[in-house]
């Protein structure tokens, strides 16, 4: 006797249940990149905000500010081997140019070492007056500061380096509010047209009314300490 195999399909009710498993798991996976990334986004917000209220700490505390006080000063403390002032001291003005936001030079590594030494701010205070010398943010780029002024705004200011374009949107919107343009405000920032870091500019920057997400080139991204 001849037995036929018999060969089973997928009912349709098969095929659906897939589909919709298939489509709980992309879901699922596009919900979680969105967490990661608006939890990047908090955590440079958190960053930048850190070393405002470090900043803030160090004046209230020593009546100074952080990277323009004698090297006799820091000695006093017990502060040794870190990276000694430059200036004149006490004058109320850190020499760091816009170009220096990000290199880590001129007055902003003193700044940086008294920060640390006065435990306001993580890191090593005897880092070297290099970028490694620098402050890192959540998005994986680093943070600088400068003495402006820097996109239209005077005065000290902190800066964050390497931020996409939907994280700058994100940023904008948490600091300035929603619909914030990235040329008004207390936040703001240009986008660079290669993928290096980019330098702050002193004058206000080209209004950008769309945040593009597709454009791959990074942010720099500046608000006042």
């Amino acid at each position: 006797m001849l037995f036929r195999s018999r060969q089973a399909g997928f009912t349709l009710v098969e095929i659906a249940i897939v589909l919709v498993i298939i489509g709980l798991l992309l879901g699922g996976v596009l919900k979680g990149q969105e967490m990661i990334e608006n939890a990047k986004i908090k955590s440079i917000v958190g960053d930048m905000k850190a070393v405002q209220a470090a900043y803030n700490g160090y004046v209230d505390r020593y009546k100074a500010i952080p990277g323009d006080e004698t090297v006799a000063t820091m000695t006093g403390r017990g502060w040794t081997g870190g990276v000694a002032p430059t200036g004149t001291a006490g004058d109320g003005v850190l020499a760091i140019t816009t170009a220096q936001t990000f290199t880590n030079g001129g007055g902003q590594a003193a700044f940086w070492s008294s920060l640390r030494f006065a435990g306001l701010i993580a890191g090593d205070p005897k880092a070297p007056a290099t970028q490694a010398g620098l402050q890192t943010h959540g998005g994986g780029g680093v943070i600088g500061v400068t003495a402006g002024p820097a996109y239209g705004m005077p005065g000290l200011l902190v800066c964050a380096s390497q931020v996409t374009t939907k994280q700058a949107a994100g940023i904008d919107a948490l600091i300035d509010g929603k619909g914030a343009t990235n040329n008004t405000g207390s936040l703001r920032g240009a986008r660079a047209t290669n993928t290096n870091t980019l330098a702050p500019a002193g004058p206000v920057p080209a209004t950008v009314t769309t945040y593009d997400e597709t454009n791959p080139f990074k942010w720099t991204i500046c608000m006042p300490l």
